[in-house]
């Protein structure tokens, strides 16, 4: 994996990854499920001209749904939790 785009799918904007961008700096995405810590990093840093301290990784399991008498399940994804360095900033997130 060696572009940006490849490994980051796109930010997940929720209340609680708001209030962690708030209080910790910290930025969540939805990224590749084979991508590792030192990729993701590596990425955000690429994309985003921004300092990474450290990196948090979630395995997401997908729901269980049902359509009538049919069973289905929503596929399994991979969360990133991004903390950057003090006075570092990511404008996608401040609608700039």
């Amino acid at each position: 994996m060696k572009y940006a785009h490849e490994i980051l799918f796109r930010p997940l904007v929720t209340e609680k990854s708001m209030l962690a961008r708030e209080n910790n700096n910290q930025f969540a995405f939805r990224v590749n499920p084979q991508a590792t810590k030192l990729d993701i990093a590596n990425a955000v840093e690429k994309a985003f001209e921004v300092k990474v301290l450290e990196v948090r990784t979630v395995n997401v399991l997908g729901k269980n749904k049902r359509r009538g008498r049919i069973m289905g399940k929503r596929a399994d994804w991979k969360k990133a939790i991004v903390r950057l360095a003090p006075g570092h900033s990511i404008k996608y997130f401040e609608g700039a």
